[in-house]
């Protein structure tokens, strides 16, 4: 039995796997034949973009959070209700 070192996990290859991006991205954009001005523009573009997916994102994990934070509840309700009976 191994027990997985503190701090693995999916987390950390989601960062792993962001940071790589970022740098493959920074990489690119330097050997890129654009000017400043186009190359700022495309950043802008894609900065914004990212945040609209992130934003998305955390709506859904929210609502999904909540949707089963109440599915908790109300299992809990019919718990404690069976019970009483």
């Amino acid at each position: 039995m191994s027990k997985e070192p503190e701090g693995s996990g999916s987390g950390s290859v989601l960062l792993a796997f962001l940071l790589g991006a970022a740098a493959g991205a920074a990489v690119a954009l330097l050997f890129a034949p654009v000017t400043g001005k186009e190359a700022r523009e495309y950043l802008g573009e894609k900065a914004r973009e990212g945040r609209e997916k992130a934003a998305e994102a955390s709506k859904r994990a929210r609502e999904t959070f909540s949707s089963a934070v109440e599915r908790g509840r109300e299992a809990y309700r019919e718990a404690r209700e069976g019970d009483v009976v």
